[in-house]
């Protein structure tokens, strides 16, 4: 897919979710890109002296994969990423399986915005919630680049 949903497309209410399960390799991989290498992410020695008792994901791993629901789901190849809020719940272990979802809450058709709610879930349990702020490429805009 090269193009998501054009503006026209969407419509308040509108969802879609991202699933991946976290890896050892994840989190090391994720320390070694980013330069975040808090022992509470990558030392199961040290993280088990913390209140989590044992070795967490970094909290932006789990954010991420809303990009990916934006990037690949909805609205998909083609949107651009201005804002996102994050409120970080619980903790992420390795072996969870960290289900992103991004739900339409409003639009702003002028200026071609639109506002999400997001949140992430292991199992049931909340672990990242917030919003985010999308720019989507309306039909019209899409022509004109094509001509």
């Amino acid at each position: 897919m090269t193009q998501g949903y054009y503006l026209e497309d969407l419509e308040i209410g509108m969802s879609a979710s991202f699933s991946k399960t976290v890896t050892d390799a994840d989190i090391v991989m994720f320390a070694g890109v980013s330069g975040d290498t808090n022992p509470v992410h990558i030392s199961e020695e040290f993280a088990e002296q913390t209140m989590f008792k044992g070795r967490i994901a970094h909290g932006i791993l789990s954010a991420g994969f809303i990009s990916a629901a934006f990037g690949t789901k909805l609205p998909g190849p083609g949107c651009i990423y201005l804002s996102q809020n994050l409120r970080f719940k619980a903790p992420v272990k390795v072996g969870d399986t960290v289900t992103a979802r991004v739900t339409i809450r409003e639009m702003d058709v002028e200026r071609r915005r639109v506002t999400f709610d997001t949140v992430c879930t292991v199992r049931e349990r909340v672990v990242v919630d917030g919003d985010a702020l999308l720019m989507v490429a309306s039909r019209a805009e899409a022509s004109q680049a094509a001509e």
